[in-house]
């Protein structure tokens, strides 16, 4: 017999755990692009030119006849989208878990988020409506979508793999995001060469988000599998199984004591991605082509940081590393409000501490919440994780639009944000990590 063939059973599980870790991570491949390009470059900015466009002689548009700051109407409709998806996403995940069937509920979101980026391309003239409804669906579909893609991150990573694994994600997710950019940059710095206008250029590089989030989504939607559920956990339909959901949590409280951290300073991280071109555009004069650099050089930077930090992890512990991010966080931020206007070199200096600690920030916090689900319970419980990913996401982007609104000062509501990582700080040092793990009914890694 040729031994050199044969290959144990555990060799065959690991062999298909990392091909499942491989194709887990090209949904951040496929998605990612979407957040770049679409959320944090292009949309902020144009979809305010296209608000402005449509504003009457004071500056406000009128959606459903309520007068909204053209200037605010991107923030607003960024928090309106929370909304949706907060409602969406604990039945969606009760249902996943209820089923076991993930991958059709996960294709079903990854395609109508794509399906409504790629429409993007039709935005232009002053249809801010059209706009701000596309941005409504594809900002939740990706929400609900994430929800689903978190949740397989227990099932298909054992407890001292999760932070690499995590990170490795979140690295490819900003790799892929560096990558697109690029293109984008080439098409809108030389759009007149290729015979294309200003605002056309936008619109296809916003459409060529959605194209590539759906191409690159099949490869994860073939490799994950679905995991059937035991039929005792399979009985209770999708309300009853939510509100089963929030009593189980309630067993729970030092895992929704980090939730509720988690809710506040990740508030304060997504509303920077959404905000930070509208602050640069419009409040530090920098034109497209600056801010397309910047939010470069923070996907190449957000590689290396989010490998780096996973490294930290595991030498530090992810949640020490975590709480070394949410300092320098803080310190980058207010060090935003005195940049000067019309000095890029400042802002690409902002920019690489953001990228230094943005990914992960996110990655580290996506698997020290992996250690906290009680086990079979992954979809409802990722789908609160991304209710606190996304549930208080709408009050910063309120809260930036509002300090717009009264102040007329993008520096005001830039500095705003600050709290939302002093607080998550205080939050997430009083969390007794080890003990919630054990509590959830997990095994505590070696360094956590």
């Amino acid at each position: 017999m040729d031994t050199d063939t044969v290959r144990s059973p555990a060799a065959d599980d690991s062999a298909g755990r990392r091909r499942e870790q491989r194709g887990w991570y090209f949904y951040d491949w496929a998605c990612s692009v979407y957040s770049t390009s679409v959320l944090t470059v292009f949309l902020g900015p144009y979809l305010t030119s296209v608000a402005e466009a449509a504003a009457d002689a004071d500056g406000f548009v009128h959606p459903l006849g309520v007068p909204v700051r053209a200037g605010s109407f991107f923030a607003y409709a960024v928090s309106l989208s929370v909304v949706v998806a907060v409602l969406a996403m604990p039945l969606v995940g009760a249902a996943a878990d209820r089923t076991g069937r993930k991958k059709p509920l996960l294709a079903t979101a990854a395609y109508t988020g794509a399906a409504a980026t790629a429409g993007m391309f039709f935005l232009d003239g002053d249809r801010y409506l059209l706009g701000g409804l596309l941005l409504v669906v594809a900002n939740a579909a990706q929400s609900v979508a994430m929800m689903l893609y978190n949740s397989y991150l227990p099932q298909i990573a054992p407890p001292g793999e999760r932070d690499a694994v995590s990170s490795r994600g979140w690295a490819f997710g900003y790799a892929a995001g560096a990558l697109v950019l690029v293109a984008n940059l080439v098409l809108y710095t030389g759009h007149d060469s290729f015979g294309l206008s200003e605002g056309m250029a936008v619109r296809i590089c916003l459409a060529s988000a959605g194209l590539w989030w759906g191409a690159f989504a099949l490869i994860p939607l073939r490799r994950l599998r679905d995991r059937r559920t035991p039929a005792r956990e399979a009985a209770l339909p999708g309300f009853r199984q939510l509100a089963a959901t929030v009593r189980d949590m309630r067993r729970h409280p030092l895992t929704l004591a980090f939730l509720l951290a988690y809710l506040i300073y990740n508030d304060g991280i997504q509303t920077v991605i959404s905000q930070a071109s509208v602050y640069g555009s419009k409040e530090l004069g920098l034109g497209q082509s600056t801010l397309i650099v910047a939010v470069l050089l923070v996907q190449v930077l957000a590689v290396a940081g989010a490998l780096l930090l996973g490294r930290c992890a595991r030498r530090y512990g992810a949640k020490r590393t975590i709480l070394g991010s949410l300092v320098a966080w803080t310190l980058t931020l207010a060090a935003g409000y005195f940049l000067p206007a019309g000095a890029p070199v400042w802002f690409f200096v902002l920019a690489a501490g953001i990228g230094l600690v943005l990914g992960g920030s996110q990655a580290l916090s996506r698997s020290l919440f992996s250690h906290l689900v009680p086990p079979g319970k992954e979809a409802e419980y990722f789908s609160a994780y991304e209710i606190s990913d996304r549930g208080l996401s709408w009050l910063g982007p309120l809260l930036f639009g509002l300090t717009y609104q009264l102040t007329g000062s993008y520096r005001d509501a830039i500095l705003s944000l600050v709290g939302f990582f002093v607080l998550g700080f205080v939050l997430l040092a009083r969390v007794p990590v080890r003990r919630a793990i054990t509590d959830a009914g997990n095994p505590v890694p070696q360094r956590i």
